[in-house]
């Protein structure tokens, strides 16, 4: 097992660059494919990031036929249909509203939780939304960590996503994703960012 001064002291400029002064949103994907290994891998990496208690809420669709996109595309705003068209996969993110089944396996030190959350729907709720949050963040990096380009989308129809991907499930839609490799015109010029001074504080 590694311990803590065996591990890297830190990712080198360029591994940097690549997860985020380099990164771009992608809106256009080439017809390259991507593997189910290389999906796989994703989510190899994106699980090992921390969330509330280890309680990892997230759960991950991959839509990657023809069909399984005929059927997703629809439901995306306007302005998103044809940039998920153009990616090999669209990643649809949700929540498992059941996560807190998972805790004798994901948190068995915090077994006493498993029926406060039963009970409690809102607590519930607060906690899946903020990790999933977190863990959405996690799996952009991972996607750009292999090398891929993600295009994360708000702008969809959750409850019709749901309706057609979910139905009869504890998932929840809350994030969609492109990934693939980059197309034609990609990526729209860089746009600002808020500077230390302007949004960090030290005490």
């Amino acid at each position: 097992m590694t311990t803590l001064d065996e591990r890297p002291l830190g990712l080198d400029d360029s591994a940097r660059a690549a997860l985020f002064g380099d990164a771009h949103t992608a809106n256009t994907f080439a017809d390259t494919p991507v593997t189910d290994e290389q999906l796989a891998q994703v989510w190899e990496l994106a699980r090992w990031a921390p969330t509330g208690a280890n309680l990892q809420p997230m759960r991950v669709l991959f839509v990657r036929t023809p069909e399984a996109k005929a059927r997703l595309v629809p439901l995306l705003n306007d302005t998103n249909r044809d940039r998920a068209a153009s990616a090999p996969v669209t990643a649809v993110l949700a929540v498992d509203d059941r996560f807190h089944d998972a805790i004798p396996t994901v948190a068995p030190f915090m077994a006493g939780m498993q029926p406060v959350l039963e009970e409690n729907t809102e607590m519930r709720e607060s906690m899946g939304s903020y990790s999933s949050a977190m863990q959405a963040g996690y799996f952009i990096l991972a996607v750009r960590a292999l090398g891929l380009a993600a295009g994360p989308m708000g702008g969809f129809d959750r409850a019709a996503v749901d309706a057609e991907f979910f139905a009869g499930t504890d998932w929840r839609s809350h994030l969609v994703v492109n990934i693939g490799y980059p197309g034609p015109d990609a990526f729209r010029p860089r746009l600002p960012r808020l500077d230390v001074e302007d949004v960090v504080r030290f005490v």
